[in-house]
């Protein structure tokens, strides 16, 4: 009697899993009507060319569409302080505003350089860093974890359907 229910378990166990692979985390979600996938990319790099956003940052201290924030450490002050930082937030809410998950060329993701932005801007150790690939390393990026995400439930899906015959 104990086997049967231990094969349930399993079951269970695998069938929430793969459930919870199924979420639509993954999937590009857009705030607009459009619906070519194209158009909404380019409207998305639109944001970065909007003189309305971008309008007192110095064009070296903006965020490039390869996902990277090139400002020098002794610059830090100025850039958390002053209109770059603004600027910059305002160029990330219309980007998520289009296309909710916008991976930049360097696959950093919004939230990527929303936390890059936050510990760079911070007065902690990462205070002045504003490398964006540094802080996905070290954090581990989200693409990266969903990326296996789909291996290990393949695994779990073929172990219960050796377990069930």
């Amino acid at each position: 009697m104990a086997f049967p229910l231990a094969r349930l378990c399993i079951l269970v166990c695998m069938s929430a899993f793969c459930c919870y692979l199924g979420k639509a985390d993954d999937v590009p979600q857009t705030g607009g009507g459009a619906v070519d996938p194209a158009q909404i990319v380019a409207k998305a790099l639109l944001c970065f060319n909007q003189k309305n956003i971008y309008s007192s940052c110095a064009e070296s201290y903006r965020l490039t569409v390869s996902g990277n924030l090139n400002v020098p450490r002794d610059y830090t002050d100025q850039y958390c302080n002053g209109p770059c930082l603004t600027e910059t937030q305002l160029v990330l809410n219309c980007i998520e505003s289009i296309m909710t998950n916008f991976a930049f060329y360097n696959r950093a993701t919004i939230q990527d350089i929303r936390d890059t932005i936050q510990a760079a801007c911070g007065y902690g150790p990462e205070r002045g860093d504003f490398n964006v690939m540094e802080h996905i390393e070290a954090d581990g990026s989200k693409t990266n974890r969903a990326a296996t995400r789909i291996p290990v439930s393949l695994g779990l899906m073929i172990i219960g359907r050796i377990l069930f015959l």
